[in-house]
């Protein structure tokens, strides 16, 4: 009778013996998100038809790849990478290199849509043989190894035509090996849905790994790495196999770009590379995942469009990431989410009309200064043209004193009425931030 009663139903016994279910309600919001980010890689080809979109649109899926890997670096463990495109840009070298071999009939039986997948293993490659030596150090000594490092391997795409090409680069076709349900990637469209899977499956992958208690750990290295090493935990060892994983998701997007433009030159391991990835990462905003997705966006919209409207995209590149730097240091993400919780507690809609007059004053100030900057640079590469430029549907002379006058005075006029609208604003701001912090703390005091 004892023994039974133990086991009676009801006794401290059974009841321990039960499982026990904890109730954990799907968060529907990250699937809407997710299933939008699917949507969207699968019918812009829809929308966007002409050649110059399909080919952008390629090219933002790799980027997207890159630069988030690139973040689980800057963004995720603190970690200034000054060299991130030798991994990438090796996984690009080695991919052209095997779709050669299959091309050659040496492996005849490999498909091509898992090239990308060697691009990635040769990224992971470069980073367990480089990383240990790279992530000795955190901070500046970090930055300036990944420098070296960096510099190193692009000297040697130089030293040994025999890999890398030498200044032609190495040429391949990926129109080539078996070709399942008749697809041969030779139509852009084909080969940009084979880019949308990987991206969005590298991106899925990317953002699991931030739920990890690696990524977790990652997080508390960059935070306070002198507190991580007092609990145990070895901070060489989680940068190092986030350097590892970083590597890996570069190297894919290294090997669709070689897929992509079938050519591969010394370039995509020059430091000119590795710069973008930061530059662009940091102007979407690092301290958020989704940042760097935006980042690459621009990246891609920069190189191709920004570059064929004029002649000084660099100039216009460096000043806006000089006034991101000044004014807005958590990237376009930062300014997204803080905009989302004005709109959170319902204050948006006062913001509107302050909104408008900050870009309205802006365009006013930026239409004066680029007009400055376009007849400097007429003056300095077009001389053969003669003096007139045209200048937003207006014709400029690059001699004429109306002209620089007529820039200046636009130039100072948008500068001082941005500078009212920005005040204005800034005080609005303030008011809605103290109006949400006192909703905030009677929400808590209920």
């Amino acid at each position: 009778m004892q023994a039974h009663s133990l086991n009676a139903p009801g006794s401290a016994a059974a009841t321990a013996a039960r499982p026990v279910y904890h109730f954990k309600p799907y968060n529907v919001g990250r699937w809407i998100i997710w299933t939008l980010y699917a949507l969207v890689l699968l019918v812009s080809p829809l929308i966007f038809t002409s050649g110059l979109s399909m080919t952008m649109l390629s090219q933002m899926g790799i980027a997207i790849i890159a630069c988030l890997a690139y973040n689980m670096l800057l963004g995720q463990g603190g970690m200034l990478s000054f060299g991130h495109a030798v991994y990438s840009g090796l996984g690009s070298f080695l991919t052209i290199h095997t779709l050669n071999m299959i091309s050659a009939g040496t492996l005849a039986g490999f498909p091509v849509s898992l090239l990308p997948l060697v691009g990635g293993l040769s990224g992971l490659f470069f980073a367990v043989l480089l990383g240990w030596v790279t992530t000795k150090k955190a901070g500046t000594p970090f930055a300036m190894i990944t420098l070296g490092i960096g510099e190193l391997v692009w000297s040697m795409s130089l030293m040994f035509p025999e890999f890398f090409g030498g200044e032609g680069g190495i040429t391949g076709n990926r129109v080539t090996g078996a070709q399942p349900f008749g697809i041969t990637f030779g139509p852009q469209v084909q080969l940009y849905y084979l880019i949308a899977i990987y991206t969005f499956i590298c991106t899925a992958a990317m953002y699991a790994f931030t739920r990890t208690p690696l990524g977790r750990m990652l997080n508390a290295v960059r935070d306070n790495p002198e507190r991580v090493e007092f609990i145990g935990y070895n901070t060489q060892v989680v940068r190092y196999l986030a350097f590892c994983a970083s590597g890996f998701f570069a190297g894919i997007a290294g090997g669709l770009g070689a897929l992509n433009f079938e050519i591969v030159t010394a370039e995509v391991v020059g430091a000119a590379r590795s710069g973008a990835y930061l530059l662009f990462v940091f102007l979407g905003g690092a301290t958020f995942f989704f940042g760097p997705i935006i980042g690459a966006i621009l990246m891609v919209v920069a190189f191709v469009l920004l570059s064929e409207m004029t002649a000084a995209w660099l100039l216009y590149l460096g000043l806006i990431f000089l006034f991101m730097v000044m004014y807005a240091p958590g990237g376009i993400a930062s300014l997204i989410m803080m905009n989302l919780r004005v709109a959170a507690f319902g204050k948006l809609r006062r913001l509107w009309t302050s909104y408008l007059a900050l870009g309205g004053t802006g365009a006013v100030a930026i239409t004066g200064a680029a007009a400055m900057i376009e007849m400097i640079y007429h003056m300095q590469l077009n001389v053969a043209l003669g003096p007139e430029l045209k200048f937003m549907g207006a014709t400029l002379n690059a001699h004429s004193f109306d002209s620089w006058f007529g820039s200046v005075f636009v130039l100072a006029t948008g500068v001082a009425l941005f500078e009212v609208a920005r005040r204005s604003f800034v005080q609005q701001w303030n008011q809605i931030q103290e109006e949400i912090e006192l909703e905030i703390r009677r929400r808590e005091a209920l």
